[in-house]
């Protein structure tokens, strides 16, 4: 009986232990999460959240203006800025947040891909929602994992590349076109 006890303890205590070791990394991507930020976290939250880092706030109009205030969050011992933060709604302290801008190449989703990575590497893993061929810029949706990324017209064919009205198809671009910009967004 007394053994049964102290392996019941060990266990438990065992338990307690690897439970307090499990912590998020602060740099994983889900389609709900980017480290400790969720898609429900507030704008007042904010300082709690990236305690450890420092943010910077750009006011660039107000509600009625329709200019989004963007907030930076820098890394603080390096000063290297990891995300850029959009608000559902300007102006709103409790208004969650509706778009990420991953700034750090450190930020990586389950499949490994980040800002680093290219048009292959996204549509090897994923289904390609829609393509945008915008005057400098394609606009790349994945659905699925609730992101977008854009490519520089400048990775494209010849061909393709100055004829904004002309719809691009995913297998129109260079699977090592590099990605320039990748955003994560909540609804």
């Amino acid at each position: 009986m007394y053994h049964m006890k102290y392996y019941l303890f060990i266990a438990t205590l065992l338990g307690i232990c690897s439970a307090c070791e499990k912590s998020t990394n602060p740099f994983t991507i889900s389609s709900n999460s980017i480290g400790l930020l969720t898609d429900s976290t507030k704008f007042k939250d904010l300082k709690t959240v990236f305690i450890k880092d420092s943010l910077s706030r750009h006011i660039g109009g107000d509600e009625f203006t329709g200019t989004t205030n963007t907030t930076s969050v820098y890394e603080k011992i390096s000063g290297k800025l990891l995300l850029e933060l959009d608000p559902e709604h300007s102006l709103d302290s409790l208004s969650t947040i509706r778009t990420v801008r991953i700034m750090d190449s450190r930020f990586k989703n389950k499949d490994g891909l980040n800002t680093l990575s290219t048009f292959g590497d996204f549509s090897s893993k994923y289904q390609i929602s829609s393509i945008q061929n915008t005057l400098r810029s394609l606009v790349i949706s994945v659905d699925e994992i609730n992101a977008y990324f854009t490519i520089s017209k400048s990775e494209l064919p010849e061909e393709i590349r100055y004829n904004v009205d002309s719809k691009i198809e995913a297998i129109s671009i260079p699977e090592n076109a590099k990605i320039k910009d990748l955003y994560i967004y909540w609804h």
